[in-house]
C-alpha cells in the first residue's frame, strides 16, 4: 500500500468537498473579552469572538485565576500520575465532592475531558451489563455514540426528542434485559432542550437506566446553575449525569455524577479513567472556585438570556435563517460548506467578527451552520455590530433569507 498517497488522497477529498478544517490562532483578551487578537501569516488583527464555549467567562474571572496560581505555586503544574498511582490530590477529592453536591448525587468522578467521561463510562456500562440494549437520541454527541458503538451492543436510535418513538422502541425490547436510555439535556448544535420528565417516566415504566449529558447546561440553567435536570425537577431521578468543567466553568475536564456504587463501579472498571493521568491540581482547585462563583452569579445567567433574546430578535428582523429556541446556543443555517466558509472569512476579514463555520461530521452534510454563543461580556453595541455585519455578508453573498428554520430530522449514519 502507498501510505503517502492514501493520506494525501483522503485530505484532497476533504478539501474538494469544502470540509477541510484549519485552525485559527485566537488569543482572547482577558481584560476586554469578547475582544481578541488573531495571529495569521506573520501578522495580527483584532477580532471579536462569537463562538466561545466559555459561557460565563469564568476562565477569566480574577478569583478563579488567583486560585489556580496559588495551587500551582503550592504543588506545581502537574498531577504526577494516574488517579490510582500518586495522582489524586486533596483538590481532586474536594472537586468530586463539590460536583456530587451540585447534582444532588452521592458521588462523582472527574476525567481529563467530558468526551473521555462519556466514551469510557458508556463503554464500561455497555460491556459489563450483560445483554444490555441502548436507546439513544439521534442527535447525541459523538463521544456518546463512540462509547456505545465501541461496545458493540444493540443500540436503538430514537428520533430527536420523540418520546413516542422512544416508547415504540422500548416496547420491542425483552422486558428482562438491561436497558439504558442515553440523551442530552441541551443539544449542542440545535440549542434544543430534552423532554426530561417524559423520558424519565418512560425509564421507570420500562426499568431502564438513564444517562444524561448536561455539558451545555450545567452552570447556566436551574437553581444556582445546577443544570436542566434540576430545573425540570428530575435530577434525583436521573441515574448518571455527565458534565464538563470546560464550558460554563471555564476550566478543563469532564465528570460523571451518580450513586456511590455506580461511581465506584466506573472508577474500578473504566479504562479511560484507570489508564490516564489525572488533571492538574490547579485545574481542580480553579474548578471548585469557578463552581462557587457560578452558583452566586444569577446576574450572569440573566445577562446571557437577555443577550440571546436580543440576537434572536435581530435575526428575525433581518430574516437570517436560524433555529428559534430558548437557549444560549443560536444556530444560523447556511446549508453549504463553501458558503459557510466564505461567509466566515468575510466576517473576520472585513468586519473583525470571528465565528467558526460548522460542518460535517459535526453536523450532517447539507446542515452547515454558524453556532453563535453569547456571553455576559457581550454588550448591546457588540450585538448591534454583529447583526449589521451578518446582514452585510448576507447581502454580499446573496444568501437565502428566511426568518426561522426548523431543525434537521436527518443525521448521518454514524452509529
Amino acid at each position: 500500500m502507498n501510505y503517502k498517497k492514501y493520506f494525501s488522497d483522503e485530505l484532497t477529498s476533504l478539501k474538494s468537498q469544502g470540509l477541510y478544517r484549519k485552525f485559527r490562532e485566537i488569543n482572547r483578551d482577558k481584560k476586554n473579552f469578547p475582544k481578541a487578537t488573531e495571529r495569521f501569516e506573520g501578522s495580527e488583527r483584532p477580532v471579536e469572538v462569537w463562538c466561545s464555549n466559555d459561557y460565563l467567562n469564568l476562565s477569566q474571572h480574577p478569583e478563579v485565576i488567583k486560585r489556580s496560581i496559588e495551587v500551582i505555586q503550592e504543588l506545581g503544574t502537574g498531577s504526577g500520575g494516574t488517579r490510582n498511582i500518586s495522582g489524586t490530590s486533596s483538590y481532586h477529592a474536594d472537586l468530586e465532592k463539590e460536583l456530587a453536591e451540585l447534582h444532588n448525587k452521592e458521588s462523582s468522578l472527574i476525567f481529563p475531558s467530558a468526551y473521555t467521561a462519556n466514551q469510557s463510562t458508556l463503554w464500561t456500562l455497555c460491556k459489563k451489563l450483560e445483554g444490555i440494549e441502548v436507546f439513544s437520541d439521534e442527535l447525541n454527541h459523538a463521544s456518546m455514540i463512540q462509547g456505545i458503538k465501541n461496545a458493540n451492543v444493540p443500540c436503538h436510535i430514537f428520533r430527536h426528542n420523540d418520546v413516542s418513538h422512544l416508547k415504540e422502541l422500548l416496547n420491542t425490547s425483552n422486558a428482562s434485559v438491561p436497558k439504558l436510555i442515553v440523551l442530552e439535556s441541551l443539544y449542542s448544535m440545535e440549542g434544543l432542550r430534552s423532554p426530561l420528565k417524559q423520558i424519565v417516566s418512560l425509564a421507570k415504566e420500562f426499568n431502564a437506566l438513564t444517562y444524561l449529558d448536561e455539558v451545555h447546561s450545567v452552570g447556566l440553567y436551574g437553581t444556582e446553575g445546577r443544570g436542566i435536570a434540576e430545573e425540570q425537577d428530575v435530577s434525583d431521578e436521573i441515574d448518571i449525569i455527565n458534565g464538563t468543567l470546560s464550558k460554563a466553568f471555564g476550566q478543563m475536564g469532564g465528570y460523571v455524577a451518580a450513586s456511590s456504587d455506580i461511581i465506584d463501579f466506573i472508577r474500578s472498571f473504566a479504562p479511560g479513567f484507570i489508564f490516564t493521568s489525572s488533571a492538574n491540581p490547579s485545574i481542580a482547585a480553579a474548578s471548585i472556585k469557578a463552581i462557587e462563583v457560578a452558583k452566586k452569579s444569577e446576574n450572569l445567567r440573566e445577562d446571557i438570556r437577555q443577550n440571546s433574546d436580543l440576537i434572536r430578535a435581530g435575526l428575525r428582523d433581518l430574516e437570517i435563517p436560524h433555529l428559534d429556541n430558548d437557549s444560549h446556543i443560536i444556530p444560523i443555517h447556511l446549508e453549504d460548506p463553501r458558503l459557510c466558509k466564505n461567509a466566515a472569512n468575510l466576517l473576520i476579514e472585513e468586519h473583525g467578527i470571528y465565528i467558526q463555520p460548522v460542518f460535517y461530521p459535526t453536523v450532517p452534510k447539507g446542515d452547515e451552520r454558524f453556532r453563535v454563543t453569547i456571553t455576559p461580556k457581550h454588550q448591546a453595541e457588540d450585538i448591534t455590530r454583529f447583526l449589521s455585519s451578518l446582514n452585510q455578508v448576507w447581502d454580499k453573498l446573496s444568501l437565502r433569507r428566511e426568518a426561522v428554520v426548523s431543525t434537521s430530522s436527518q443525521v448521518s449514519k454514524i452509529y
